[in-house]
C-alpha cells in the first residue's frame, strides 16, 4: 500500500514536469494534473495538499542529482578543464535522457519568485555557480586557460551558454542531440580560453 502510494506521487510529480514543459508554471493546476493523471482533483489532494507542495517536489527532483555529479567530478584526478568537461557532459546526458527536466532551468526567475521554492532554488543555483567556480580557478592556477576573466565570471558564462541552449532547443528543431550540439560547443569555447593562453606564452 505505501509503496503504491509512493508510486503515485512520483507519477503526479512526473506529470507536473511534463506540464511545466509544455504549457510552463502558469499552466501547472490541479485541473490539468489531475486530468494528466487520469484522476479527480479530489483524489489528488489524498497524495498531495496543492499544487504548492506539488511544486516543492519538482524543485527537490530537479536538484536530486547535484550533489553526486559534483562528488563524482570532484573524486577525478586530471586537468581542471577535463572536469568542467566532465560536469556538463553529466548533465547534459540528464536532460538528452528525461527532455521535459531541462525546462525547470527556464523557470528560475518564477521559481524565485515562490517563496514555497525560493530558498531550495537559490541555494542549489549557488551551489552549481560555486562548484563551477571553484573548478575554474584551478584550471586559471594550473595555467590551463587565460586568467582574463575571474573564475566567477567563466562560471557564470558557461551556465548562460547551457541556459541558452536549453532555450534554443525549445524553439528550433535540431539533428544533434542536446549533448552533443552543447558539448561541441563548449569544448570550442574552453579551446578559446586555452589559445589565449598559448598565444601568451
Amino acid at each position: 500500500m505505501a509503496e503504491n502510494f509512493v508510486s503515485r506521487r512520483y507519477s503526479i510529480v512526473s506529470s507536473a514536469i511534463e506540464i511545466i514543459s509544455e504549457l510552463g508554471l502558469s499552466g501547472l493546476t490541479t485541473h490539468n494534473l489531475a486530468e494528466k493523471e487520469n484522476m479527480s482533483e479530489a483524489l489528488l489532494y489524498k497524495y498531495f495538499s496543492g499544487i504548492d507542495e506539488v511544486l516543492i517536489e519538482v524543485v527537490d527532483y530537479y536538484f536530486s542529482f547535484d550533489e553526486r555529479i559534483r562528488k563524482t567530478v570532484a573524486s577525478k584526478e586530471g586537468a581542471g578543464i577535463d572536469k568542467i568537461i566532465e560536469y556538463f557532459d553529466a548533465y547534459a546526458t540528464y536532460y538528452d535522457n528525461y527532455y521535459a527536466i531541462s525546462t525547470l532551468m527556464l523557470q528560475y526567475e518564477e521559481l524565485l519568485h515562490n517563496i514555497n521554492t525560493r530558498e531550495k532554488v537559490s541555494s542549489c543555483i549557488a551551489l552549481r555557480r560555486e562548484f563551477l567556480s571553484d573548478i575554474f580557478q584551478k584550471a586559471i592556477d594550473d595555467k590551463e586557460i587565460t586568467d582574463t576573466m575571474t573564475s566567477d565570471e567563466l562560471a557564470g558564462d558557461v551556465s548562460g551558454m547551457f541556459m541558452a541552449h536549453i532555450l534554443k532547443r525549445r524553439i528550433i528543431y535540431h539533428k544533434k542531440t542536446f549533448k552533443q550540439e552543447f558539448m561541441d560547443n563548449l569544448c570550442k569555447w574552453l579551446e578559446l580560453l586555452k589559445i589565449s593562453v598559448e598565444k601568451g606564452e
